[in-house]
């Protein structure tokens, strides 16, 4: 017996010219669909991996971070942080051009001007190297990048770490003898600095920049003359300081805030002896300690970089912010 019903549906599955140009047009869209799946799932994986896996900027490279130097000569000169540590600096040695050219910059902080100021500064970087960074990084003036620093990148550069809270010039003289256990040894650590860099090369060099930032670079004023004396005659020597310059003016009471500050530093650490002499002779040896006393002697070329309004002195000398 026939299956009509079989025969019916074999019938109504005959398809026509029109059946296939719609199946060729279905296949079509599903394949371009499958297509465009695919390269999106590329596009967007490559994406995500690219976020993930590569920075938009370069992380500094292992050249830029420098290890901390302790100095081991300044055992037998005594010459210690505040709490009998020894001093430290950063040292990269530089190369082609520049092997023969150095640049120092001393680290800035702030001082301390009495006993309680000092005790709390020397259970900090600022005053023992107990606290200081293993390695550092070197950027900017110090960079060995020479799209950042065409100048410099590839001289002899040193980061002089500060611990003495008196821009390098306290002496031991003026330690108390008490039980403090403060070490006023400012002078010293910067000779010992000195004489260990004078003996890694500095002695040759043929161009030389001291520079140093605030109480940095007021230690830069302080020694810039007596750097260029131990350096070759025929070297070329100049010193720069950076938001290094304090002014000896009145706040907005009429009270002379910072000088009184330095008087206290002075007398603390016995700075005076570090300072011009002549100025020393003539006036209040406190008032020598300020930039615009000491520049007048200074025989070494000397730059002077400075904000027009520096807001450490605006806030604290003028003592807007009580």
């Amino acid at each position: 017996m026939e299956n009509t019903g079989f025969r019916a549906f074999c019938c109504r599955r005959k398809w026509v010219k029109r059946d296939w140009a719609i199946a060729t047009v279905a296949i079509t869209v599903i394949i371009a669909a499958i297509i465009i799946f695919i390269l999106f799932f590329t596009v967007f994986s490559d994406s995500r991996n690219r976020k993930t896996s590569s920075p938009t900027f370069a992380p500094p490279s292992a050249g830029d971070f420098v290890p901390l130097t302790l100095l081991q000569s300044a055992k037998a000169t005594g010459a210690f942080c505040l709490d009998g540590s020894l001093p430290g600096y950063h040292f990269q040695k530089g190369f082609g051009s520049g092997s023969s050219n150095w640049l120092l910059h001393i680290e800035g902080g702030g001082w301390c001007n009495s006993i309680e100021s000092c005790n709390s500064r020397k259970g900090t970087s600022l005053g023992s190297s107990n606290y200081m960074e293993h390695q550092v990084q070197f950027a900017g003036i110090l960079s060995q990048d020479p799209s950042q620093n065409p100048d410099f990148y590839n001289w002899n550069k040193v980061k002089l770490r500060y611990c003495d809270g008196a821009s390098f010039a306290g002496h031991p003289e003026s330690e108390f003898k008490n039980g403090t256990k403060l070490f006023f040894r400012g002078q010293l650590i910067w000779e010992a600095m000195m004489n260990e860099l004078l003996s890694l090369g500095l002695s040759k060099a043929k161009e030389a920049f001291l520079t140093g930032c605030s109480a940095g670079g007021l230690a830069t004023f302080i020694h810039c003359d007596d750097f260029r004396d131990q350096l070759p005659k025929d070297a070329t020597v100049k010193c720069l300081a950076d938001a290094g310059y304090f002014l000896d003016e009145p706040d907005i009471l009429g009270n002379r805030t910072m000088l009184a500050f330095y008087r206290d530093v002075l007398q603390l650490q016995g700075v005076a002896k570090s300072l011009q002499q002549d100025c020393v002779g003539r006036m209040e040896p406190v008032k020598c300690i300020f930039p615009q006393e000491i520049i007048k002697n200074v025989k070494t070329p000397f730059f002077v970089v400075n904000p027009a309004y520096d807001s450490w002195q605006v806030t604290v000398m003028l003592c807007l912010r009580h």
